[in-house]
């Protein structure tokens, strides 16, 4: 059944069920809401953890099995299913619905889900997970732009802050609809606030104290086509200790919107139009940047980053040969309007 994000806390309050299912393409919202129900098991005894991540070459039979024995070194467990894109096929339809008709006991199924489009929600698989009785659906939406003022005004207040209106919009336009990067601005002002108020000044003087080694240094760097400048800042990220992921996000995210906006612009659609119509839309202040990094590469090379992109995060995950730091490196020059081929065959 479905449940609501503002409800999952209380609701983790009380007896876990056994099936949680959390889908959305939001990374910060998603990643709470699975430590949530992680934290919530631990707390009720749930000490061991297996986690699956479900690619096109997962054995769907391992999760049956695991479901199936009985745990080796803890009464209650925690299983983790990860299904990067959303669709499970054939085999893993059939696992997911033999699952749900008896579900383990003494065990918790987390299963992560990127947003499922109309026809997926349509499927039996997943009309069990989301309608079932046994599980807990929990469906992460975004933060739209004009929502993201009061979600910056409620971060702080569970932070134990108080901030006057000018200061959260500063917050929102440095941030740009970027919830990772507004919970980190939200951190840095915890330790840099006199006391619970944080105003202009305040936000300022974080902004300022803020390295410039930052992931959206990085890309602003890539996008004004500075190459040397972009690869100082992303060594930078790394000897901060920054993990490949959060910069692949980032940079994934800003070639899917250029790639989106480069596609309407080929189809003769006006480029003020489509940043416009991008989600998220490209504000005023950046429209230039933007567009500068637009006029380097067509709409088939930005398809080409993505792809890229794709390879770069197998990397990481250790599916494909090759260094995620190289790869990351080539992307941003690339990004820098320097034409490089990234190696997909880890040669």
């Amino acid at each position: 059944m479905k449940l609501n994000p503002t409800q999952l806390n209380k609701h983790l309050q009380g007896n876990l069920s056994p099936v949680y299912v959390i889908s959305g393409d939001e990374p910060l919202l998603c990643q709470e809401a699975t430590d949530a129900v992680r934290n919530a098991a631990r707390q009720q005894g749930y000490s061991e953890r297996q986690v699956f991540n479900a690619d096109n070459s997962f054995d769907w039979g391992n999760l049956l099995q695991a479901g199936a024995s009985l745990s080796l070194f803890a009464e209650k467990r925690i299983l983790e299913l990860r299904i990067p894109n959303g669709k499970p096929g054939d085999k893993g339809a059939a696992a997911l619905l033999e699952y749900l008709a008896r579900p383990a006991e003494d065990t918790v199924l987390l299963i992560s889900l990127p947003k499922l489009d109309g026809s997926t929600q349509k499927t039996k698989w997943a009309k069990a997970l989301i309608d079932g009785q046994d599980s807990q659906f929990v469906q992460i939406w975004p933060v739209e732009v004009a929502q993201l003022p009061q979600w910056i005004r409620q971060r702080l207040a569970s932070a134990g802050l108080n901030a006057t209106a000018e200061a959260v919009d500063m917050i929102a336009v440095r941030v740009e609809g970027n919830l990772l990067a507004a919970a980190q601005e939200i951190e840095k002002l915890k330790l840099l606030a006199e006391g619970t108020q944080v105003d202009v000044d305040t936000v300022q003087a974080a902004v300022a104290d803020s390295a410039r080694f930052d992931v959206f240094g990085l890309i602003d760097a890539a996008l004004n086509g500075e190459a040397a400048h972009a690869l100082r800042i992303l060594e930078g990220l790394r000897g901060e200790g920054v993990e490949p992921p959060v910069i692949l996000w980032a940079l994934a995210r800003e070639i899917r919107l250029l790639a989106g906006i480069a596609q309407q612009f080929a189809q003769g659609i006006p480029l003020e139009k489509a940043f416009s119509s991008a989600r998220p839309p490209v504000w005023d202040k950046r429209r230039p940047l933007v567009s500068k990094a637009l006029q380097r590469l067509s709409a088939a090379r930005w398809s080409a980053l993505l792809q890229d992109a794709q390879h770069i995060d197998a990397q990481i995950k250790g599916q494909a040969p090759g260094d995620p730091w190289s790869g990351l490196s080539m992307l941003t020059l690339n990004l820098c309007g320097q034409r490089f081929g990234l190696s997909h065959s880890g040669i």
